[in-house]
């Protein structure tokens, strides 16, 4: 067999599998947005407003912020406290990230942490990422 045959066979081969691999990435993430976006709808933002409310009825001011694609609870205090779930499609498999920003006397520390597939996430883990990641806000 000749080489250019070769070659031109191991070529289209490897062009195939890329069209693939984008198509079912694309595929994916589709899928993990629209799971997402209902997460956010029926689970994130109504768990969040209550935390606001309860937190800002202690003496805790917090604003929720509900921007399209994510939900974020913000310290009135300082605007880089904050913590907030989004989604995350840079790996290959989506995930809910929750994440933390906390103001220090060194910077900013931001905390990032996997909370799962969005469409398997259940409210009762939220609520519990969502009550660990507020104890640094609320303990002084």
């Amino acid at each position: 067999m000749e080489i250019a045959d070769v070659r031109r066979r191991l070529h289209e081969a490897i062009e195939r599998a890329k069209r693939r691999r984008g198509l079912d990435r694309r595929t994916r993430t589709d899928e993990a947005r629209h799971a997402f976006d209902v997460f956010l709808e029926r689970t994130a933002v109504p768990l969040f407003r209550q935390a606001a409310n309860v937190l800002r009825a202690d003496g805790y001011p917090f604003t929720l912020h509900t921007p399209a694609d994510r939900v974020r609870l913000i310290s009135d205090r300082r605007a880089e406290d904050y913590v907030e779930i989004v989604l995350d499609t840079e790996g290959d498999a989506p995930q809910v990230l929750g994440r933390t920003s906390r103001s220090r006397a060194a910077g900013v520390v931001i905390d990032e942490r996997a909370l799962g597939d969005a469409s398997m996430l259940a409210e009762e883990e939220l609520l519990a990422f969502l009550v660990r990641a507020l104890e640094p806000f609320v303990e002084r």
